[in-house]
């Protein structure tokens, strides 16, 4: 067996459009007054050629170009996570295999269970390169989610990003290495959020928040009961939690501080911002990914925080529905070195910002693209010239058709 396990390499796609979040409040004619409480200044559009295939294949190609040949033949395992599936039987982790060419010997399947995904294929491919029966090889993770539900109008709206996160997992955890044996769970049933059809997305917001707490709270409990010595206020120089939107994980963060430490706000705010604020900077760029937003906050904090050494981090992930975990690993200057090769911030400055007259249509021409659709091409005309600006020539992998209900894609 390995003596360490974790992230080898991590890259984030957060689509080619986004929408100021302001703008969109003022043009819903939301409540001003709400915003300053979601800390999220811009999120992430999809093009209606784009879904989830699309958007994890462009996360983990510049990872897959980066490896040899045989390290490339020794990825043995591709997991997608996802509660945006294609098919009730198919697993759209098939065709991400087949996009970046992998090896045949391989397995692939998906994972659902709403945002908790990315952390439950974290675990199963962890799991695969701890238990040494495959001596050398290593996994592949995609968090994957696309919105084809806005909940246009409401206060959810604001806050529903796209994207996905890829993860190479291996022995040599270069990005994130795992304190493989430390950490706590919590789950129970509760109908906080849910998408009981492709295009529906739904649920009591004030339960989500509450469940979030309390997953928080006793997930925590559960990791220091395991893990001796364990202390919220000094074990962990940073924190990356599940971030729908960041205003959360800012009261979540303050619950703790003051129901473990008793701890004064002026206090708080300044724990706030030393060892949270810096995975919150993607988050509030790119609103809710879903599935991959966890790792979206771990990949902002190993880009953003001053990592002078090894740094103990405790991540948080949560999903609806409820299934959370709390667990922890050592990020170093190794692990932002190597985050930087990816520019995810250099991307997200790149994105084509959407008139509101742009985004509706964009959000309208969306919903014809759900679960079940057969048949349809993909009109790259539409809206204006995104595509000719932020797609042609760039390689970026792009929903072609669907013929029957094959999709089939190519390369811009």
């Amino acid at each position: 067996m390995p003596d360490r396990v974790g992230i080898e390499c991590l890259n984030f796609y957060g689509g080619s459009a986004y929408v100021d979040v302001e703008e969109l409040f003022e043009y819903r004619g939301l409540d001003k007054s709400r915003f300053g409480n979601l800390m999220l200044y811009r999120k992430s559009v999809g093009m209606p050629w784009e879904d989830p295939v699309s958007n994890a294949v462009n996360a983990a190609k510049p990872i897959i170009d980066s490896l040899s040949d045989e390290k490339r033949n020794r990825i043995e395992l591709v997991v997608t996570a996802s509660e945006s599936g294609l098919d009730f039987g198919k697993s759209m982790s098939t065709y991400v295999h087949d996009l970046l060419g992998l090896s045949r010997n391989c397995r692939a399947y998906e994972i659902k269970q709403a945002c908790f995904g990315g952390t439950a294929a974290l675990e199963a491919a962890s799991t695969f390169v701890a238990s040494g029966m495959c001596q050398g090889a290593t996994a592949l993770v995609l968090a994957t989610d696309v919105v084809y539900s806005t909940a246009r109008g409401t206060y959810a709206e604001p806050s529903q990003g796209v994207g996905a996160i890829a993860m190479l997992v291996s022995d040599n955890p270069v990005v994130f290495d795992l304190d493989f044996q430390a950490y706590g769970s919590l789950c129970y049933e509760v109908m906080d959020t849910c998408r009981p059809v492709d295009n529906v997305e739904t649920g009591d917001s004030d339960l989500s928040l509450l469940s979030y707490l309390d997953c928080l709270e006793n997930s925590y409990a559960d990791y220091a009961a395991k893990v001796q010595g364990a202390d919220f206020a000094t074990t962990f120089d940073y924190f990356a939690f599940h971030t729908p939107f960041a205003g959360m994980v800012k009261g979540g963060h303050r619950k703790m501080m003051r129901d473990l430490y008793g701890m004064k706000s002026r206090d708080i705010d300044t724990d706030f911002q030393k060892r949270v604020a810096p995975s919150l900077r993607f988050c509030s760029d790119v609103g809710n990914v879903y599935s991959a937003t966890a790792y979206l906050a771990l990949s902002s904090l190993v880009s953003n925080a001053p990592l002078q050494g090894a740094s103990r981090v405790g991540i948080f992930s949560y999903g609806s529905g409820c299934s959370s975990k709390f667990f922890s690993g050592i990020v170093t200057p190794e692990s932002h070195a190597s985050i930087s090769q990816m520019c995810i911030q250099d991307r997200l400055d790149s994105r084509y910002r959407l008139t509101m007259a742009e985004y509706d249509e964009v959000i309208d021409a969306n919903e014809s693209w759900g679960f079940g659709i057969q048949n349809k091409d993909s009109d790259f005309t539409l809206p204006r010239d995104i595509y000719d600006e932020q797609f042609r020539g760039t390689g970026r992998l792009v929903l072609d058709r669907i013929r029957g209900f094959h999709r089939e894609y190519r390369w811009a």
